[in-house]
């Protein structure tokens, strides 16, 4: 195993230029990794996805989803969506959204989204089983730099959202939706935590007396 291969598999921020990154993660055996590069870094996410992050990221996409759905609320949601400023920044978010009159900005035939052609999404949300502390530092850092409206990290540990709002390169905690008005990140929480003792469709059924209210 060559010395950038050993760093790769050690799953940390590397130091590396664009051309390099590019060339990583356009290689065959890197197909279904997740990609990342922010201040001359890179990040490749090569580990396998288990159960509990694949559960809690569809219930969360289900619960927004459900959400946009009751209150007639425009919405593109997009799973492991790459977003692209050519030459600086990319960041493949486990989950994102465009909301509201950005809804249908990105059309079908679309593949990588090019940031210097589109708007950034509105909502993005990152699924920590693992990578909690990178989740809350680094990446939110790029998010920040993106112009993303809000993130979220969902930290399976904990079994709770932590949302933040960004503005001007800078972010700060929240306890309800700005882009999604009227969503209470508590409510996601208890959803997360009913996830634990009953299945998703009973959990879903829940949701939708709540946003039914």
């Amino acid at each position: 195993m060559s010395e950038l291969q050993t760093q790769l598999a050690s799953d940390t921020w590397i130091t590396a230029t664009w051309d390099e990154y590019i060339q990583i993660i356009e290689n065959p055996a890197y197909e279904k990794a997740k990609g990342y590069y922010h201040n001359g870094q890179m990040r490749i996410e090569i580990y396998a996805l288990g159960h509990d992050h694949a559960c809690d990221n569809t219930i969360i996409a289900f619960a927004v989803n459900l959400f946009c759905t009751i209150k007639g609320i425009p919405a593109k949601g997009l799973t492991n969506c790459t977003y692209r400023k050519t030459g600086f920044k990319e960041a493949q978010p486990d989950v994102s959204y465009y909301i509201g009159e950005n809804a249908d900005v990105i059309p079908y035939g679309t593949s990588i989204i090019n940031l210097d052609i589109y708007q950034p999404p509105d909502l993005v949300i990152e699924v920590a089983n693992t990578s909690l502390a990178d989740d809350q530092g680094e990446k939110r850092l790029l998010y920040e730099d993106l112009g993303v409206k809000e993130y979220w990290i969902l930290n399976v540990q904990n079994v709770q959202v932590m949302a933040f709002a960004i503005e001007n390169q800078g972010s700060r905690r929240i306890t309800e939706s700005q882009v999604l008005p009227g969503l209470a990140i508590s409510l996601l929480n208890d959803a997360l935590r009913r996830t634990r003792q009953i299945n998703q469709s009973q959990v879903g059924a829940w949701l939708l007396t709540q946003f039914q209210q």
